[in-house]
């Protein structure tokens, strides 16, 4: 713990998406260590921002109301910070379906202009981009490694695909130190539970909570 402190103790600190579920417990965490956090959201209707997540650390993080699709925007937020946590995204497979071309906005081209704008004003920065399992699709065998084919069974896999490709294209051939985290079914404080478009673990808490039956169908594993 000494050592995460002294890590970001003082450091400029970008999390996109901060709005949300865990854009907002990491916000949280950092201010604790120290660190001095921006948060980049654009409150969206139905993608999981809400500024009452961040009520435990009211007045000490700057809120920015803005898109990622915002090349300008973007490029005036990363200039000066140490780190970037990249979790602005679209989350819902089904919406990715019904509207192909947002998901394709938001996940991958707004990925693209978020590095650029990177690489044209702070090559310096450490990004932490947050991709997901579902690219995968059913696995051939568990547990997963990174070894694994990806087969992505829809639009947001293949978008989510590539935006982590750009993460990682980017760190090896201009040096901006990215990684990406392929995050599964994440649950904590301040997750949407009021349905399933992020994940269906927060809708099974809520029918837990309010004593409703739980269906369970047959998944990917």
């Amino acid at each position: 713990m000494e050592e995460m402190s002294s890590l970001f103790l003082g450091k400029r600190v970008l999390i996109t998406g901060g709005l949300g579920f865990i854009g907002s417990n990491l916000a949280i965490r950092l201010v604790e260590l120290g660190a001095n956090v921006s948060i980049v959201d654009n409150l969206m209707p139905e993608y999981g921002g809400n500024l009452y997540n961040i009520r435990p650390v009211e007045g000490k993080v700057e809120v920015n109301i803005c898109d990622v699709r915002d090349p300008q925007s973007i490029s005036k937020l990363v200039a000066g910070c140490d780190f970037l946590f990249n979790l602005a995204g679209q989350t819902s497979h089904m919406d990715s379906m019904r509207d192909p071309f947002t998901d394709l906005e938001i996940n991958s081209r707004a990925q693209l202009s978020i590095l650029e704008a990177c690489r044209n004003h702070n090559p310096d920065i450490k990004i932490v981009f947050a991709s997901t399992r579902q690219i995968y699709g059913k696995p051939d065998y568990l547990p997963v490694d990174e070894k694994h084919i990806l087969r992505p069974v829809d639009v947001n896999g293949v978008n989510k695909v590539s935006g982590e490709q750009y993460h990682i294209l980017y760190n090896n051939v201009y040096g901006i130190r990215s990684c990406a985290l392929r995050l599964t079914n994440t649950y904590g404080p301040r997750m949407r539970v009021k349905d399933a478009r992020q994940t269906f673990v927060g809708l099974w808490i809520k029918q837990a909570i309010e004593g409703e039956n739980i269906e369970v169908w047959e998944g990917i594993n």
